[in-house]
């Protein structure tokens, strides 16, 4: 069953957000973390370089598999995740580089399979996702895991829904944005200790009230999480505002 907490707005779920990671990593310096990208998580990622610049969040020994990537795309390109995760939490927050993991949008086309297998060895190898940070698309997908993914899905190539390309164009101006993503699969996220879906705002309150407590279905990603035995949402009062019983 599922959990549900509304907060007043992004920044407070955020600090919360960052509460439960900065006890977790007290717990265990070496956590391994799952993390998504886009606007959803900056607030808590704001807040997680603020406690480790401010109070002394010791984030050195953290590991972090990051969801996605477009692909192709060059790591320096202004959209890339991997450069939108590096400047906003990896180098701030104290993160070794090292330690960071994402999908190579670089990976050439006959290095794809081989390449999502090495992504999802290298997270067996650390012992596995401890908690799984997670935004939610307007359609229910969660990384680039788009309508009709498998509740099996691993580490693998995709191809983007026409929504998602049109919400990333503004991030690739006079250009065509990417065809295709990398994403770890759904059953790969299943397989993370803690589930935390971060949804704000009113544009998500439809979804939101779609996917909460639902039955799984292919046709909204989301759902086929939420018989996760440690699913949380964490949502603003906005995106909660459809939501049959509010908290």
């Amino acid at each position: 069953m599922s959990r549900i907490r509304v907060f007043a707005g992004p920044a407070e779920a955020g600090a919360a957000a960052a509460t439960e990671i900065a006890a977790l990593v007290r717990a265990k310096p070496d956590a391994v973390l799952g993390l998504a990208t886009g606007a959803t998580p900056l607030p808590l990622y704001r807040e997680l370089v603020r406690r480790h610049r401010e109070e002394g969040l010791d984030l050195s020994r953290v590991r972090t598999f990051n969801l996605d990537e477009y692909w192709p795309i060059d790591p320096e390109h202004p959209a890339s995740f991997r450069r939108a995760m590096l400047e906003h939490l990896i180098r701030p927050a104290g993160i070794p580089e090292a330690n960071f993991h994402i999908p190579d949008g670089r990976t050439p086309p006959e290095r794809l399979v081989a390449a999502a297998e090495a992504y999802e060895q290298a997270i067996a190898a650390a012992g596995g996702i401890d908690l799984q940070v997670l935004g939610l698309g307007l359609n229910g997908h969660v990384g680039f895991n788009e309508p009709g993914s498998h509740a099996g899905s691993r580490t693998r190539l995709v191809e983007l829904a026409e929504q998602t390309r049109r919400r990333a164009a503004a991030a690739f101006p006079g250009e065509e944005p990417p065809r295709h993503g990398l994403t770890v699969g759904l059953a790969t996220i299943r397989s993370a200790r803690r589930l935390r879906i971060l949804a704000f705002g009113r544009e998500k309150a439809a979804i939101v009230a779609r996917a909460v407590g639902a039955a799984p279905d292919p046709a909204v990603p989301a759902t086929l999480l939420v018989d996760h035995p440690d699913l949380e949402w964490f949502l603003d009062r906005a995106a909660a505002a459809r939501l049959p019983d509010r908290v």
